[in-house]
């Protein structure tokens, strides 16, 4: 991919396909990407079909998700993976309003934001509401120690900081099931 251009299609087993770039239709990819309900092949299967217009033949979706996840890391090779400091649906609130911010637009209102112009304003955040909920998060997953005004947002904002687990139906009803049997 060439980081000096917005991607607007792939080419895929030697044929071109448009491809749906815009920044909601990544986070809708990541809720199924996430959805701990459905199979890991079949969370793929989801995420292809969203993002590309027409369908990937079975002997070219390999293919389809390499390009579909360089993408979503706008073009940058992986970073060693480290603990989760962010959940795009528990933290909606606080990453567009700190994006809204460096866009100085609303950026949900625009027809059409390219994914990777999105990312450019969520890298270009500073100081904010989202830096301090991941930096406590990061120290917290690190076992680090919490500065004392970093423990006392905690205390206040715990349901905030912490991130919550999605449990499956199954995982639920055995959770219930136990608690029942506990009392």
């Amino acid at each position: 991919m060439q980081m000096w251009e917005l991607p607007e299609r792939a080419w895929v087993g030697g044929v071109e396909y448009r491809i749906h770039g815009d920044f909601r239709d990544i986070l809708r990819i990541f809720r199924y990407l996430d959805d701990p309900e459905l199979a890991e092949p079949v969370r793929w299967a989801i995420a292809l079909a969203l993002f590309y217009e027409g369908q990937i033949p079975q002997e070219h979706q390999a293919e389809a998700v390499a390009f579909l996840v360089e993408f979503i890391r706008c073009g940058q090779s992986e970073a060693k993976p480290g603990p989760k400091l962010l959940d795009w649906e528990q933290d909606a609130a606080v990453i567009v309003a700190d994006v809204n911010r460096v866009a100085r637009t609303e950026v949900r209102a625009l027809p059409f934001l390219h994914w990777w112009t999105f990312m450019a304003y969520f890298n270009a955040v500073g100081e904010g509401q989202l830096s301090t909920l991941v930096s406590i998060r990061d120290k917290l997953a690190r076992g680090k120690k919490l500065e004392k005004w970093e423990q006392e947002f905690y205390q206040k904002n715990k349901s905030r900081v912490d991130l919550r687990k999605r449990y499956s139906a199954a995982e639920l009803a055995e959770r219930e099931r136990l608690e029942r049997m506990l009392g």
